[in-house]
């Protein structure tokens, strides 16, 4: 019997970087689907924070909330893909006789 395996996230995207080094990291081992409903949820309302920004003219407090929000939803798509996404096959190399 073929058991299937559920697709998880691998932890292998950083987001939100001071310099040259990532102060975030999307975890591994998520569930696939929870994690695209959080990155959908992280989304919307990035989405929401946008809006309020165009019209804020006062601060930049909703321009900033959407930027980290929108890097931490493109993480988590990222890594998804990463985690789906076909690897290609090792080349067995033959020794010559």
């Amino acid at each position: 019997m073929i058991e299937e395996v559920e697709e998880t996230t691998i932890g292998y995207t950083h987001f939100v970087y001071c310099g040259e080094k990532p102060l975030f990291q999307v975890s591994a081992g998520v569930p696939v689907k929870e994690a695209l409903e959080q990155a959908s949820d992280l989304l919307s309302l990035a989405k929401a924070f946008a809006e309020d920004a165009a019209f804020m003219k006062e601060t930049d407090r909703y321009a900033w909330a959407a930027h980290f929000l929108t890097a931490m939803g493109k993480a988590v798509i990222d890594d998804v893909v990463k985690a789906v996404s076909p690897r290609p096959k090792r080349a067995i190399l033959k020794a010559a006789t």
